[in-house]
């Protein structure tokens, strides 16, 4: 990346100035969806879902819903004029059902109505005739039927069966890992335009506006450049609307086409967490070979997970499950085998972590049992396995550790959290307390930062000069309050040194920026950043000889600082410069594109280079334990993290302490449960329970790595930070098995599922103390 002309510090990058919505959001006045003026004539939609989890649709009797007031249309698969078909990835996904029923709660068709509440009325009322049969609900029944929605996918380096054979010893261990809501505070929503000649705008709460506007125009049999997405912000997304959007945005879209009117289609929290994806629960298995000094010869992994009655995006996720099954540690000889079983529930999709959460739990949990059934310290475990020139510096899948610092971060978090001094302590009072037991426990995070399909590591950016000096900005990603736009807006001003304000940021539009990438894989600010970096770059390259002509000196004498173009102890105004450029008939508009180097994948081979790099951090919990109830608590918690050089320090320590209280929720607290009909019956609040500002920990220190800048070229040396902070929370779920572990004797590791809600961890210590006897 070139430097600035002149440049001797940055000015507006690393500064943590405030997300560009911060005021609105507090004081209520930023504009979703569902706040936008609604234009006249404007309908509202719900969806008919099916009452059953599996069974045969016979027919769809909409005469009596049809004839109640307010109702306009209803549409069935039937009324489709392009594809029934909305699969991300593999083409298995209708948007409605035509005769097969895979999942309670799956779209068969939509109503529009003069209300929201009418159209909700009228899909209740819409008789669905079917045939039902027994629903397949439980991943490993699946399994032992050999129902699969994708072939399995192997990840095999070394010899791992002479590895187990050679081993001192073998250990096998098992983990139960829950699935979670996004529970995003703006539930789906789309609001469809139609315009002149088949034409289609659609609002949508999307994440991936390409996605939607690709499947929108398919659905409707036209071609994608008659179909505009616009995405200002959303209230929230964590995954859960990377390809679940496309479902609202094509059915609000179709009834627009039918009835020539703008159409809203919002689900209710029901409805939401009925009709769409969520994480990935999984069953992992495994047989590790271990020296009885507990390092690591080889690991034999299986993954089963719930895709549900789709594949939707459940073959990359697996995919990251697997390539983070290592997290931390060499392997020198491992085999990690991913299933994709297909159950009668709906398709779990993207979330925060994407498949890397289950993967690195995975890691810790057999790490844990090692370090307990051959009574050793966890740490001194996790530290005999670390990738380094000592033990291996390349992953199962041959991508080199490099710039690693591991090390460094989990010895500057034991230092700062007091590691020895509080062990001490907490082993004291474990011996005295016969009801209350604590537990304390480290772990370190690597985690590969780029998606996994090569073709998606690419973006544009828009950005315009105007004579005044103010600046335009577009580009591919999309906002959900994660700071992304703001972040982008800070790169585009660093380049032209000019205050932020003179940045105006701009929704999302397929019409401006085109083929863009998911606003996902924790890469929105990579690349994203680095388009609008060269589009910038590229017009401050083409201002520069127009300063250097007006004063008369050489170009590397031009210094834009301050809102002004210096030469020497003369300047002028950015602005005035803008205008001598357009005088010039120099163009003041670029379109930056960026495509990231050095990755690439086998997918049959599963071996390459699938990340541009690695961040790494390190996290200290601490939890106390009520061992008559299962009761706990989080009693402090201290999270180091690596973000290279940061563009917004701000930003993102609020990214690293959330992903942490939402990567909380999902190992204590958030529980999914289907009834044996296939009902979810986690579908609000009262029965979900998320994480709230009692469950933050009271000692909360979250610090980012100082002095550390990306050694590969990103923007401005910074590096990605949505997810990997996430992962540090399984802190706290192995601070709850090290708690329930004093409840037994040495040599017995805890029995502990995800979530560990107070009901698994009363009944892991229950099985402590009977097995210890």
């Amino acid at each position: 990346m070139n430097e600035h002309v002149r440049q001797v510090k940055r000015t507006v990058v690393g500064k943590g100035i405030a997300h560009d919505s911060a005021v609105k959001h507090v004081a209520g006045t930023a504009v979703y969806i569902d706040d936008m003026g609604e234009l006249p004539g404007t309908l509202h939609a719900a969806l008919i879902l099916s009452p059953v989890a599996r069974g045969t649709l016979h027919a769809i009797r909409t005469g009596e819903a049809a004839a109640m007031d307010g109702v306009v249309a209803i549409v069935t698969a039937a009324d489709i004029p392009g594809a029934n078909q909305i699969g991300p990835i593999v083409i298995d996904e209708p948007l409605f059902a035509e005769r097969d029923l895979d999942y309670l709660g799956q779209p068969i068709g939509a109503v529009a109505a003069t209300s929201f509440e009418q159209a909700v009325r009228a899909a209740h009322t819409v008789v669905v005739e079917h045939d039902k049969a027994e629903p397949v609900l439980d991943i490993e029944d699946a399994h032992a039927r050999g129902d699969y929605v994708l072939e399995p996918q192997r990840l095999v380096s070394g010899d791992v069966d002479a590895a187990l054979e050679s081993a001192d010893r073998v250990i096998e261990g098992r983990l139960d890992m829950g699935g979670q809501d996004h529970f995003y505070l703006e539930t789906q929503i789309a609001y469809a335009i139609p315009g002149e000649d088949g034409d289609m705008v659609v609002h949508s709460s999307t994440q991936h506006p390409t996605e939607v506007q690709h499947h929108v125009a398919h659905v409707l049999g036209g071609y994608a450049n008659g179909v505009d997405v616009h995405v200002r912000r959303m209230g929230g997304g964590f995954g859960g609307k990377e390809s679940q959007a496309t479902i609202i945005a094509c059915a609000a879209a179709l009834l627009a086409r039918k009835t020539g009117r703008p159409v809203k289609l919002r689900l209710k929290r029901s409805a939401d967490m009925s009709a769409t994806g969520k994480r990935h629960d999984m069953v992992s298995t495994w047989r590790i070979g271990v020296t009885e000094d507990g390092r690591i010869t080889g690991a034999d992994v299986r993954y089963l997970a719930r895709a549900g009655n789709t594949a939707d995006l459940t073959g990359p996720v697996l995919t990251r499950a697997m390539t983070h099954t290592d997290n931390a540690y060499h392997i020198p000889a491992a085999r990690f085998v991913g299933h994709a079983c297909k159950t009668n529930t709906v398709s779990n999709t993207a979330f925060r972590g994407f498949g890397g959460p289950q993967g690195i739990i995975t890691a810790e949990a057999m790490i844990d049992q090692i370090a307990r059934e051959l009574d050793l310290d966890p740490n001194l475990v996790r530290a005999r396995n670390y990738y380094g020139p000592q033990t291996g510096e390349t992953t199962p899948y041959d991508q080199p550790v490099e710039h690693n610092r591991l090390g460094e971060v989990t010895e500057a978090i034991l230092r700062s959290a007091q590691w020895t001094e509080r062990r001490r302590e907490i082993d004291e009072h474990n011996k005295t307390g016969p009801v209350i037991r604590r537990g304390l426990a480290m772990m370190p995070v690597k985690f590969g930062i780029s998606f996994n399909l090569p073709s998606l590591n690419q973006a544009g950016a828009l950005v315009h000069v105007y004579q005044d000096g103010s600046v335009h900005l577009n580009h591919g990603g999309t906002e959900m309050g994660q700071g992304l736009f703001i972040k982008v807006a800070q790169v585009v001003a660093e380049v032209f040194q000019l205050d932020i304000d003179k940045v105006k940021i701009t929704a999302t539009h397929t019409g401006k920026v085109p083929n863009t990438s998911p606003t996902a894989a924790s890469t929105g600010s990579d690349l994203n950043g680095m388009a609008a970096y060269k589009a910038a770059t590229a017009i401050r390259a083409r201002m520069t000889p127009v300063a250097a002509r007006h004063f008369d000196v050489p170009e590397d004498d031009i210094v834009y600082r301050e809102n002004r173009v210096h030469a020497g102890n003369r300047s002028i105004g950015f602005g005035e410069l803008a205008h001598m450029c357009w005088a010039a008939r120099v163009s003041l508009s670029e379109a930056g594109h960026y495509a990231t180097p050095k990755i690439h994948w086998d997918f049959k081979t599963m071996k390459g280079r699938p990340f541009f790099y690695f961040t790494y951090g390190a996290a200290v919990a601490e939890v106390a334990v009520d061992t008559l109830t299962g009761e706990n608590r989080v009693l402090r918690a201290d999270i180091l993290q690596d973000c290279g050089s940061s563009l917004n320090p701000a930003v993102d320590l609020g990214q690293i302490e959330g992903a942490f209280v939402q990567g909380m929720g999902w190992l204590t607290c958030e529980e999914l449960w289907w009834d044996g009909e296939g009902r979810l019956r986690t579908i609000g609040p009262s029965t979900y329970k998320i994480p709230g500002s009692r469950d933050v920990p009271p000692a909360f220190n979250v610090s980012i790595l100082d002095g550390a800048p990306n050694a590969e070229e990103t923007v401005f040396r910074s590096k990605a930070v949505g997810e990997p902070p996430l992962m540090l929370a399984v802190s706290v779920w192995l601070a709850l098995r090290d708690a329930v572990a004093s409840c037994g004797r040495p040599g017995l590791s805890p029995r502990l599922r995800a979530p560990a809600t107070p009901e698994a961890v009363l009944a892991a210590i229950d099985d402590m103390r009977e097995r210890a006897g």
